[in-house]
């Protein structure tokens, strides 16, 4: 059988995380917490587990947490959504990136990303017929180069794909930059995926710039989040699509056919919990911050180079000084002979460069990210 995608194997994070498994080390490497969801949030999942909320939810989410969801969108970005017909509730925020791309890219139509790009975007957009441009970002700071992506855009190009706070990078887009991004589309008939689904992790007093916040870009964008990310749940894949109505049906279109719905009594569960309890997302800033701050000050006298994480729960680490191993190499040894696993920044990338970076997950409690440092500082 000829396969549709001939270039992709198994993806990092499953093959990191199984190796991590096999060899007993410490898993620096997925995005999961080792610690547990609210548990007032556990509880109202009993709750509706138990009072019936077992079959199918509407295909877009249930009436409730959508409300729920347009009330957050109004008081964090002061832009009123309207939750029948811009909010689709989703099983992940993986599903609801595939979503997008399969809605509007057809064949021979150009997508632009920037590397180091999330893996499942690039499948996503080959499986649509469509060709992804992909587009370095500057190192070590990991912006967006502006000029060359307007001298990337065609009159095949459909779609460009943007990322913050950045997942592996850890940078965060300013105002200026959707500026910039709203002023390349102008005009033209392109649309932007914003996949934001850390948007409660942005450090040191800045603040999430969502494409809901720009009135010009909202017009001509699908914005992605994800309730797993928010609340520690990220085994429940449950997550949400914020677009104008026109956008919205055609996603809508696709996910009817991908999923159908998403598992309904945790919705009814998220929904609670989001009306009871609005300080969770407000206090996870300072939440990871904090571990961020305290990752980075037990590896204060290893011997990797970093800037500090500007958002995310991931921190990239230099290891130059350390070995001359490509960066697979060197998660392989760290995680069979040292005892952590990480991610290659090489898996994010169509042509990496010549540097030497990987990626720690820093969302772990903090005997657990002493024991992950203080291996780390041997080395």
């Amino acid at each position: 059988m000829q396969s549709k995608l001939p270039n992709v194997g198994t993806t990092i994070f499953t093959v990191m995380s199984k190796m991590a498994q096999d060899h007993n080390a410490i898993d620096l490497s997925q995005g999961f917490p080792d610690f547990d969801c609210p548990a007032a949030l556990r509880d109202r999942v009993t709750h509706h587990l138990n009072d019936r909320r077992n079959q199918y939810a509407p295909a877009i989410g249930i009436p409730e947490l959508r409300e729920q969801i347009a009330i957050k969108v109004e008081q964090l970005y002061a832009c009123r959504v309207d939750p029948d017909h811009e909010v689709t509730v989703t099983a992940g925020a993986t599903e609801a990136l595939f979503d997008v791309i399969q809605a509007v890219v057809h064949r021979d139509d150009e997508v632009i990303l920037f590397d180091p790009a999330y893996d499942s975007y690039a499948p996503a957009i080959e499986l649509a017929g469509g060709r992804a441009v992909r587009i370095p970002m500057t190192v070590p700071d990991y912006q967006i180069p502006w000029e060359r992506a307007a001298e990337a855009i065609t009159e095949r190009t459909r779609l460009i794909i943007i990322n913050s706070p950045h997942n592996p990078a850890g940078s965060v887009l300013q105002r200026e930059d959707l500026d910039r991004l709203a002023g390349l589309i102008r005009d033209r008939n392109i649309l932007v995926l914003s996949d934001e689904v850390y948007e409660h992790m942005v450090f040191d007093g800045d603040r999430h710039h969502s494409v809901l916040t720009h009135e010009e870009l909202r017009e001509k964008s699908f914005a992605v989040f994800s309730f797993g990310k928010t609340y520690h749940a990220t085994g429940w894949k449950l997550a949400y699509c914020v677009a104008p109505a026109p956008l919205s049906v055609e996603l809508r279109k696709v996910h009817q056919f991908v999923t159908f719905t998403a598992t309904s009594f945790i919705q009814y569960a998220i929904a609670d919990f989001m009306r009871d309890c609005p300080e969770h997302h407000l206090e996870l800033p300072a939440f990871y911050q904090q571990k961020r701050d305290r990752f980075c000050e037990l590896l204060g006298d290893s011997r990797f180079t970093f800037t500090a994480s500007a958002g995310t729960y991931f921190q990239c680490l230099d290891y130059s000084a350390i070995s001359d191993q490509s960066d697979v190499e060197f998660v392989q040894h760290l995680t069979r002979e040292v005892g952590v696993a990480a991610i290659p920044l090489s898996a994010f990338y169509a042509e990496a460069p010549d540097t030497r970076i990987v990626r720690f997950c820093f969302c772990k409690d903090e005997s657990t990210l002493e024991r992950a440092a203080e291996k780390l500082c041997r080395l």
